[in-house]
């Protein structure tokens, strides 16, 4: 969504609380995926356990917000209800952490 926009709708629709959303829509706390880069620097995302779920992003800092739109779609969850339920993804030695705004660290 364009920023302004999105401002505006979550002024309208607050996000509801995460531990809520998994539990009202039975999402797991741990996924399990398969990344890989792209000879032309995307990353995609799939989810072995669950068919069909595949995303992609073009840097790490939209790939967490990317995977929760695709697991929120997956799972039915209204968008009204929330943009991010899951808000840390591990790959290797790297974590990516939504704090307010993506950063992404070393472990």
């Amino acid at each position: 969504m364009i920023p302004l926009v999105s401002s505006v709708f979550r002024w309208v629709f607050p996000q509801e609380d995460a531990a809520d959303i998994k539990r009202e829509y039975h999402l797991p706390e741990v996924m399990n995926f398969s990344l890989r880069v792209t000879g032309d620097g995307w990353f995609v995302l799939t989810m072995p356990d669950h068919p069909g779920l595949i995303t992609q992003a073009k840097s790490q800092d939209n790939l967490l917000e990317m995977v929760n739109d695709a697991i929120l779609t997956y799972y039915d969850v209204p968008k009204r209800k929330a943009d991010i339920v899951y808000d840390r993804l591990a790959i290797g030695d790297t974590v990516i952490q939504y704090q307010g705004q993506l950063q992404t660290q070393q472990t």
